[in-house]
């Protein structure tokens, strides 16, 4: 299975019924492909919608429609939107419950790096640092190495995003939490051992006696 699907599959399965999701950039938005018929949440971009709908068709896109990427999105019926005032006032507000968000780096206590790519000019953090400091639970959707190196480290040696440590990190290869605030590996994705976790994980890992294989 591809990397990206288990991790959004596995993500998806976080989420709860009336849950206000934020998805952001790259890997979060393929979330919304896995969320049972059955499991009525609502999704939010931070420019101003919530009842964000699946990519429209080739033709059909609405120019003022966009996810926070700037990507055409459409709008579930009973949609609603607003400016980005009362976007941030929801997100700051603390009644976002869920974001979903991608990551660079993640530290041994769950500290979140994912706004500044060395060498490469980016627009800025965008709603990142309000969504880590304001949301109920901030989830981290990334691989789990890039070119071969940990993106969960002992120390963050990029610029953090927030002072608050995220929820949970779930990558192609486990489910990592913060309980006590240590990095704890919590499940192993289908066909990976401990082992292969620990053997490409910069950070100490605590392991729990047992360690279940992810249900995607």
């Amino acid at each position: 299975m591809d990397p990206q699907i288990i991790i959004a599959r596995r993500v998806a399965k976080e989420l709860r019924q009336g849950n206000l999701v934020n998805l952001g950039i790259g890997i979060p938005t393929l979330v919304a492909n896995y969320v049972p018929s059955d499991l009525k949440v609502f999704f939010q971009s931070e420019n101003g919608l919530i009842g964000t709908g699946p990519i429209p068709e080739q033709g059909m896109a609405h120019p003022l429609l966009t996810d926070a990427g700037g990507r055409p999105i459409s709008a579930l019926p009973g949609a609603a939107t607003f400016d980005s005032a009362m976007s941030f006032g929801l997100i700051r507000g603390g009644h976002v419950d869920i974001t979903v968000l991608g990551g660079l780096q993640v530290d041994a206590h769950g500290l979140l790096a994912n706004w500044m790519i060395p060498g490469k000019m980016v627009p800025g953090m965008g709603g990142a640092m309000d969504l880590v400091s304001g949301a109920k639970r901030v989830i981290v959707a990334m691989q789990h190495a890039a070119k071969g190196k940990s993106k969960i480290v002992s120390k963050c040696t990029l610029p953090l995003t927030s002072a608050r440590p995220v929820n949970l990190v779930v990558t192609d290869m486990a489910v990592i939490g913060f309980p006590d605030g240590k990095a704890t590996l919590l499940e192993t994705a289908p066909g990976i051992s401990i082992g292969e976790v620990l053997a490409v994980t910069e950070a100490e890992l605590a392991i729990p006696d047992t360690v279940p294989e992810m249900k995607i």
